[in-house]
């Protein structure tokens, strides 16, 4: 499924027109990048939990060359799943 099915789905389902369902996937996809943004996780429960996780700076090296590069620190978003979730895709 990629975001334009995704938008087909909710529209299905909720009876909103296609362009209503594309703002609500649009700003639930917003809200979540802004709070992880912030530093805040974003919790639904039964779905699962998105975070933002620090990547400590490391050193890498060019397989062809073997020059050893600097990697910084980054920051990384992560995803947790939830028991219902995971519990749904056990059938």
């Amino acid at each position: 499924m990629n975001k334009n099915d995704l938008i087909s789905a909710i529209a299905e389902r909720s009876e909103l027109s296609r362009a209503d369902a594309a703002k609500v996937v649009e700003g639930v996809l917003t809200a979540i990048t802004q709070s992880l943004q912030k530093g805040e996780d974003v919790r639904l429960v039964g779905f699962g939990t998105f975070a933002l996780a620090t990547r400590a700076a490391s050193v890498g090296r060019n397989p062809r060359t073997g020059e050893e590069i600097q990697i910084p620190q980054s920051k990384q978003p992560k995803f947790k799943v939830g028991k219902a979730l995971k519990d749904a895709l056990q059938t």
